[in-house]
């Protein structure tokens, strides 16, 4: 896909699911389990051991229809090496001008990270396909509209604290999607592979996604 498109997937499905794992063979089951229950978008962290080989096996078998992407980057030696290895965009924690470039110039969706005003305009100025506003948690979903009245054209999403009770209060106010970590893949789900009950925190997660759009009457 192109970057318009992921990025287009991205806000329709409306959650980023952020993973850090340490045994490839979940990877496929746990792809099923999502896709089954709406979530179509996997963020594969560098903080994860060998993330680069997952990311390259993920999206060699395709992942069943899952969006594949990298997260944790720091810089853009690794944003382009996840890139290589198959990584559909590229997510940061920080504002880094060589992470946007490098990600555009291989034509890759790429969500910077921001916290203040300042670095959340000068993300999306730079090019920032959505500015991931992290830590989320310590700002809430208040903190996103009050961005969005002075900036309505910044596409934002929250990572960091992202649960089912706070979900539609960030997409009311204001966020495109979300990235939710543990509290969609639960650990000890993932260690008992409780495929089912994945599946059913992913459906909770969209159904709240739904939720704030019609609460605040947006349409994707």
């Amino acid at each position: 896909m192109t970057r318009i498109q992921v990025l287009n997937n991205m806000i329709e499905t409306g959650v980023i699911a952020v993973i850090r794992i340490t045994d490839p063979q979940i990877l496929k089951p746990l792809s099923e389990a999502l896709v089954a229950g709406g979530v179509k978008c996997l963020e594969i962290t560098m903080t994860t051991p060998k993330a680069l080989e997952l990311i390259l096996e993920a999206t060699e078998h395709n992942c069943h229809e899952m969006t594949i992407g990298v997260g944790s980057v720091l810089d853009p030696i690794t944003a382009r090496e996840a890139i290589l290895a198959g990584a559909q965009f590229v997510v940061s924690p920080i504002l880094d001008l060589d992470v946007i470039h490098i990600s555009h110039q291989y034509d890759k969706t790429v969500i910077s990270g921001a916290m203040t005003p300042t670095e959340i305009m000068k993300a999306w100025r730079e090019g920032a396909d959505l500015v991931k506003v992290f830590p989320a948690t310590a700002l809430g979903p208040k903190f996103f509209k009050d961005i969005k009245g002075p900036m309505p054209q910044v596409r934002l999403t929250p990572t960091g604290g992202v649960n089912l009770n706070n979900t539609a209060d960030f997409i009311c106010a204001g966020a495109e999607c979300i990235g939710v970590g543990s509290a969609l893949l639960d650990k000890q789900m993932i260690e008992k592979k409780d495929w089912e009950g994945i599946e059913k925190n992913a459906r909770a997660f969209c159904e709240q996604v739904k939720i704030g759009r019609e609460q605040c009457g947006k349409k994707k």
